[in-house]
């Protein structure tokens, strides 16, 4: 899959091997050179990415609230894993979106990406989406996951962001501190990075 990442992206190099394979993520290991000559093996996670949609519809974006077995209920943004089978970031948040709250939507723009922590190589692509198209019913895992739906408008959901006190909202703070209102919420431009192919 073709990705645009952050210029700054800390990847697993080509020579890396699978050490570890489990269920969500893997170890890659690789001999690397020091500064004075030797060898050391370094190591790195692997994870599926994680989609991120922040959807606006008049002036009101959607949260969800999102239970799960072995844990509290958790307010996010619709989003979830990658799919193997999924040939964009793009095209695994609108399958996404459609799972987690039945909408449908037609404006899709990739806003920011961010690798949430350096020592995995894992991606949170930022989805702003308008113009929506169907409203229908969600397609959850019955099993493992039960969704309800909040629309809020904007300084509530900067408030929150900002606010530190839910962990799965922070990844959003650096674009709610570039956007103070809907509207320049609204005129972010397309992210810029590179293009790796992962």
């Amino acid at each position: 899959m073709k990705k645009i990442v952050p210029s700054n992206a800390i990847l697993i190099p080509e020579n890396a091997i699978r050490a570890f394979q489990g269920q969500i993520f893997d170890i890659y290991q690789w001999p690397q050179t020091m500064f004075d000559g030797t060898t050391a093996t370094f190591e790195l996670l692997k994870r599926p990415d994680t989609v991120q949609v922040i959807l606006v519809k008049g002036d009101q974006i959607l949260l969800v609230n999102d239970e799960q077995p072995g844990r509290t209920t958790r307010t996010h943004f619709p989003g979830g894993r990658t799919d193997d089978d999924d040939v964009s970031w793009q095209a695994a948040a609108i399958r996404e979106l459609k799972e987690e709250t039945g909408i449908t939507a037609d404006n899709w723009r990739l806003i920011d990406v961010v690798q949430p922590i350096p020592k995995i190589e894992w991606f949170a692509p930022w989805f702003l989406v308008t113009d929506v198209t169907e409203e229908g019913a969600q397609l959850v895992d019955i099993a493992g996951e039960k969704i309800s739906l909040e629309w809020k408008g904007f300084q509530e959901i900067r408030d929150m962001v900002l606010s530190g006190t839910e962990p799965t909202l922070q990844y959003a703070a650096g674009i709610f501190l570039r956007s103070k209102t809907l509207d320049e919420l609204l005129a972010l431009p397309k992210f810029e990075g590179k293009e790796v192919n992962r």
